[in-house]
């Protein structure tokens, strides 16, 4: 054999060997990006919510899951109305979601099942409430500290929330992110 042809033998013998490392290493380079990808998502983009009691009935039904945007409020602030998922004030390994009713600032009154901001004498417009609210309509007097939000479930005659918390206002940085699309069960996919 001449040279040439014993190098071009060696050549053919290292590259399976070669060839089987790079496809080794393209493996580990793209898993490794994956998990990145779903840990930037995860911790900075979107939070996932379990549903296990009726307290927001019938927006969202126990056992629905949930995606919530963590990025909702980096350029606008939370307002009347948004379902948001947040540390329970009174244990915040816990996290709760439900319904913004109150703003930083306001005063809020609830007489009769219906809720009053700063001393207006309409009534707050709920469409979204499951039904007639008849447990524990009011009297309740809030007065939401700057920074703070109340919170309250659609269910109102099952919903454990700001009516009855130790704690009773919901901290801005408490809030992880906007509730925006329930994926599961199949049949109750869409949008919040």
């Amino acid at each position: 054999m001449d040279g040439q042809s014993r190098e071009t033998v060696e050549k053919k013998e290292k590259e399976p060997k070669v060839s089987v490392v790079r496809e080794m290493i393209s493996w580990i380079a793209t898993f490794a990006v994956a998990m990145l990808v779903a840990v930037v998502l995860k911790n900075y983009v979107i939070i996932n919510a379990d549903i296990p009691t009726g307290s927001m009935e019938n927006t969202i039904m126990p056992g629905d899951r949930l995606i919530g945007n963590r990025l909702a409020y980096v350029r606008a602030e939370p307002g009347r109305g948004d379902i948001v998922i947040f540390h329970y004030p009174d244990n915040e390994e816990d996290l709760y979601v439900k319904r913004i009713i109150g703003l930083p600032g306001e005063t809020v009154t609830i007489e009769d099942g219906r809720v009053y901001i700063d001393g207006s004498t309409e009534p707050l417009e709920e469409s979204y409430l499951k039904n007639n609210w008849f447990v524990s309509t009011g009297p309740y007097y809030f007065e939401i500290p700057e920074g703070s939000y109340l919170m309250l479930g659609d269910n109102r005659n099952d919903s454990w929330d700001a009516r009855y918390w130790e704690n009773t206002y919901v901290k801005r940085e408490k809030i992880l992110g906007k509730a925006v699309v329930i994926y599961w069960p199949f049949e109750d996919i869409g949008k919040l």
